[in-house]
């Protein structure tokens, strides 16, 4: 593994085989600026970053030149430049969400042995774009590209959730909500009650809301926006997701891992 450098003061520093000083000079001054630190007053800015004045200087035009940072007009000081935020959304962009959620859900898989799955939200629908099963009679049979009700489903659920009230009134506005099982709401008054626990309780809970004896549990996912980018859930048998089965905590903590991980993946930080 490399090792990184460790800024001690501006005239000594802990050097490895690997670090690069000059490079984690600079990005310890890209971090005081991302902080709302604009370097106004030269001699604060190198006492606070542990970089001594001269280098602080030619750091600062290097960055400038290079757009990671630009002059704050007016105000004086430096705010982060086009150049870094388009570095950063170009690593977003290529960073698609199914591609960094598989790891995540194989985690879950062999944590719970339950089949897990990614989904987003398409109007009243979700569509999966991935899924990891267990060795086990009961793995799941969804495949990517296929749509369900997001009424009738965790995911859809606790992405619906996460939407104000008034967009799911008119989205679902004189729209039938079909049954797919005895416990699936039916009533947008019904579901706007549902959606109301779900979003309380942080994760969407089923117990054959949608297919007689298949239980889930689903947890949103977010980007580096903090806006809902999908949502992951598990399922199984409908008796390990019931009200009295030991094993909900320790599916609500996975799941909540799982989609943490997932979301700081994608640049979310709380």
């Amino acid at each position: 593994m490399f090792n990184i450098v460790t800024l001690t003061s501006p005239d000594t520093e802990q050097e490895t085989a690997y670090g690069a000083p000059p490079v984690a000079r600079a990005f310890t001054l890209l971090r005081h600026i991302a902080a709302g630190n604009r370097c106004r007053n030269i001699s604060h800015a190198a006492k606070a970053t542990g970089i001594n004045r001269t280098t602080l200087i030619r750091l600062l035009a290097t960055l400038e030149d290079e757009k990671m940072i630009e002059a704050i007009p007016d105000d004086g000081g430096y705010r982060l430049g086009t150049g870094l935020i388009t570095l950063a959304a170009e690593a977003l962009h290529g960073r698609a969400i199914a591609q960094v959620a598989l790891p995540f859900l194989a985690e879950l898989v062999r944590e719970l042995h339950l089949s897990a799955h990614l989904g987003i939200l398409e109007g009243r629908e979700i569509v999966y774009l991935a899924r990891v099963t267990p060795n086990s009679h009961l793995a799941s049979n969804v495949r990517e590209g296929t749509r369900l009700p997001a009424h009738a489903t965790t995911i859809g659920r606790v992405l619906l959730a996460d939407l104000p009230v008034a967009e799911v009134r008119a989205r679902y506005a004189g729209i039938p909500l079909e049954a797919y099982s005895e416990r699936t709401r039916t009533t947008l008054a019904d579901l706007e009650a549902q959606l109301a626990e779900d979003r309380t309780l942080g994760i969407a809970w089923s117990m054959a809301n949608f297919e007689p004896e298949i239980g889930s549990a689903a947890a949103l996912v977010r980007d580096h926006r903090g806006q809902a980018a999908g949502a992951v859930n598990v399922t199984g048998h409908a008796s390990v997701f019931a009200p009295e089965s030991p094993r909900l905590a320790e599916i609500e903590a996975a799941l909540a891992k799982a989609a943490r991980g997932i979301s700081e993946a994608l640049g979310y930080r709380e």
